[in-house]
């Protein structure tokens, strides 16, 4: 970065821009830890004005601007790759309003979905979109973040009503509405959820909020493989039970979870199916159709998690099934993958990568919210192991051509990044040109979170 620019940052914002060596490697990564670069500064933000000031300078000095805030991205949305000054949004973290006769709440970009819910709470509301990690919204915004609620509830795009973005230009503008639906004019919300921060800043958020349910149960069922675990769970969304959320987690991670959380779940591919009712009678009569469908398609095992412990321990292993596999590794790389297709194809999907990780004795395991058709593999190999790290590249390849050719994306979740940009290409070969235009638009020189979805 220029000097003049260093110059200017630190006129404007004093003791909020940080130059220091440990908070810039403190920005240089996001939890997958695959890219490595430094920012050049660091600007902790606390208003939308510093936002506008700071795209303001960036637009007069020429240096890349990248949204950070927790730092849970996937794909390395978050890595500054060209330096620049990265815009931690953590300071601005404050629910505005919360307006439970609307079912909604005003919140800045750095608001986590945890801490949302702890106020929401009082109120007998939720936000239901959970990535796991305490992401923030903003963030999960930027990447159309979903998780293990979205089989019922939908993506973070679902339960976004309206934003505030502050744009190159210096202009901030309001996109989407209050209004539970609206039919005026173009969709600009939707083209900024999901855009990563390459055509703007979110500074601001209003999204939709769910009663919580009343009765709650969570049945686990045992399989002997991921493709009779993903048979199953297409039936169950066939039976129009609408689970609350519906997992599947495989052999490899519940052994991960059992040793790392002291847990002793059968270390068999699973199925981790959540079902809610106003009353207990009709969760009664949810829950034994479910057990029947479970049976049905050769479940075996089958337990049922009825206490609020009971169910929190339960979503406590899924959430942290990456970090208990990553911990079973040390001094391994690890590569996890997002696909998702069309909920009856993803039986044969899934099986077929499975048996191309098995001819390649790849030592890979299966998650996935798998009621939407969306499944993780989690790769893993010593950073030396070339051989390895070729057999994962061509497995994840022929994975993501099964995807595209059954109809389904490169992402259901994660976002395109830096990892993802050749499955993109050849999932939208015939309109990303289209989405280089609208990035130029409103980034004519390239400086919002450059090198990100596109190169």
């Amino acid at each position: 970065m220029d000097p003049a620019a260093l110059a200017a940052l630190q006129a404007r914002f004093g003791e909020q821009l940080s130059t220091a060596q440990a908070v810039r490697e403190a920005h240089a990564r996001d939890e997958s830890r695959l890219d490595y670069h430094l920012p050049d500064a660091v600007l902790h933000v606390r208003s939308e004005e510093d936002v506008v000031d700071a795209l303001r300078m960036a637009r007069e000095y020429l240096f890349p601007i990248v949204p950070f805030a927790v730092g849970s991205s996937l794909e390395g949305q978050v890595v500054p790759v060209r330096g620049g000054l990265t815009l931690n949004l953590l300071g601005m973290n404050r629910v505005l309003t919360t307006e439970p006769g609307s079912f909604q709440a005003t919140v800045q970009p750095g608001v986590t979905y945890p801490e949302l819910n702890r106020q929401a709470r009082r109120h007998g509301l939720f936000f239901p979109v959970d990535p796991g990690a305490e992401a923030s919204l903003g963030g999960m915004a930027s990447t159309n973040a979903s998780g293990t609620g979205a089989v019922k509830y939908g993506t973070t795009r679902d339960n976004v009503l309206e934003l505030r973005v502050a744009l190159l230009d210096g202009r901030v503008i309001r996109v989407g509405s209050k209004a539970r639906k609206t039919s005026a004019g173009y969709d600009l919300k939707h083209l900024f959820i999901g855009a990563e921060g390459t055509l703007g800043v979110i500074t601001e958020l209003t999204v939709r909020l769910w009663p919580l349910p009343a009765e709650v149960v969570v049945l686990r069922c045992n399989f002997g493989t991921v493709a009779e675990a993903a048979a199953c769970a297409v039936m169950v969304m066939g039976a129009a039970l609408q689970p609350e959320r519906l997992e599947l987690i495989d052999e490899r991670e519940i052994h991960a979870v059992n040793v790392q959380l002291g847990r002793d779940y059968p270390e068999r591919p699973t199925l981790w199916i959540e079902l809610a009712s106003p009353s207990r009678a009709a969760l009664g009569e949810s829950l034994s159709l479910c057990r029947d469908l479970c049976l049905d398609a050769g479940g075996q095992d089958l337990a049922v998690a009825a206490g609020t412990e009971e169910r929190a321990a339960v979503w406590e292993a899924r959430h942290k099934a990456y970090s208990s596999m990553v911990a079973m590794y040390p001094g391994h790389v690890n590569l996890s993958t997002d696909a998702c297709v069309p909920l009856h194809r993803l039986p044969e999907v899934v099986a077929a990568t499975r048996a191309r990780c098995d001819e390649r004795g790849l030592d890979a395991s299966f998650v996935g919210h798998v009621g939407d058709g969306n499944f993780h593999v989690l790769f893993h190999a010593a950073p030396d192991d070339r051989a390895g790290w070729d057999a994962i590249h061509a497995t994840y390849d022929e994975m993501m051509a099964l995807t595209l050719a059954a109809g389904g994306t490169c992402s259901g979740e994660h976002g395109i990044g830096l990892h993802k940009q050749k499955y993109l290409a050849q999932e939208r070969a015939d309109t990303l040109e289209l989405m280089r235009e609208v990035k130029a638009l409103f980034d004519p020189q390239g400086l919002l979170n450059p090198g990100k979805i596109f190169g």
